[in-house]
């Protein structure tokens, strides 16, 4: 089968065989805010063109922001608790101009507690693939732009709760005074360091806690080429410790940490730092779950 994992800036396709092992990845700057005028089919034809040619014949399925309302087409929110088997129910299945049939995966809705609905779109797959049909609890978080804490139970999602971290600290760093006294983009692992613990232990909260990304500075506490590393630490630890408290663990639990790079590994850090057991997905969860909904589907065997 082909997997496609579109999102709002990357492209990404999958040639899988009939174990759901990835044989080939393709990748392009081609998310779906850089495709003009919504030539999604276009962009398909000229990224994957020859495999489609080569096996005409090729499940496809796709996720990610390319089933939102920005992309190709929108497919309504599956709500949760769900795993593979509901994600499957949900497919909406499109023909292309060339006659190739495309199903694209909904995104999950939840309505928490406080009666306000929270949504993700790609990150189910990515999940999914990561669970499997595993029996027990799970907990995991997919850092990034909007970062999202997951409990998935005996293979399904039944909670979680996105975390603006990553948009946020864009944010100040860019356009608040905060990023004013910052040098360079080179990770400091000592100020990153600095921030978890703050985050954990200073007094107030986040809004009391952000100040100091600029007076440490001022002062010469934190080096100016550690700030951006401080004020991560701060925010990520902040977020840690927010979805910590939406949760109640069980003893001995483990964070999976799906998520590639160095983002991945600072999320690993934190994790530790907290005083919890952390461990990196495996790779390829997306393609992985998207394996496992197009079985579901009874799009293959």
């Amino acid at each position: 089968m082909l997997g496609l994992d579109w999102g709002t800036t990357s492209f990404r396709a999958y040639c899988i065989d009939a174990q759901g092992a990835v044989l080939a990845l393709r990748t392009a700057p081609a998310g779906i805010l850089k495709v003009p005028s919504g030539a999604f089919e276009a962009a398909l034809e000229r990224e994957v063109g020859d495999w489609l040619e080569a096996e005409p014949g090729l499940p496809i399925i796709a996720s990610g922001m390319i089933t939102s309302r920005q992309g190709w087409l929108e497919v309504p929110y599956c709500p949760c608790p769900a795993g593979s088997a509901e994600l499957a129910a949900g497919l909406l299945r499109h023909e292309t101009a060339r006659g190739r049939a495309i199903h694209f995966v909904p995104g999950l809705s939840i309505v928490g507690a406080d009666d306000v609905p929270d949504v993700m779109r790609g990150e189910e797959t990515q999940i999914v693939g990561a669970v499997g049909d595993a029996a027990g609890r799970r907990l995991l978080v997919l850092p990034g732009t909007h970062s999202k804490w997951v409990r998935a139970e005996d293979g399904r999602i039944t909670w979680f709760a996105t975390f603006m971290t990553g948009e946020v600290f864009a944010v100040l760093k860019e356009h608040s005074i905060l990023g004013r006294l910052m040098k360079g983009d080179r990770p400091v692992d000592a100020a990153f360091t600095r921030g978890l613990a703050h985050a954990r232990e200073g007094a107030g909260g986040l809004l009391r806690k952000l100040f100091s990304a600029r007076t440490l500075g001022l002062f010469d506490r934190v080096p100016a080429e550690g700030i951006a590393s401080y004020l991560s630490g701060l925010l990520i630890g902040t977020e840690i410790a927010e979805a910590l408290g939406c949760l109640e663990l069980p003893d001995g639990v483990e964070i999976t940490v799906i998520g590639e790079g160095a983002l991945c590994e600072r999320y690993l850090t934190a994790i530790a730092a907290a005083g919890l057991s952390g461990r990196p997905a495996a790779e390829h969860a997306s393609a992985r779950g998207q394996f496992l909904i197009a079985q579901a589907a009874g799009l293959i065997g």
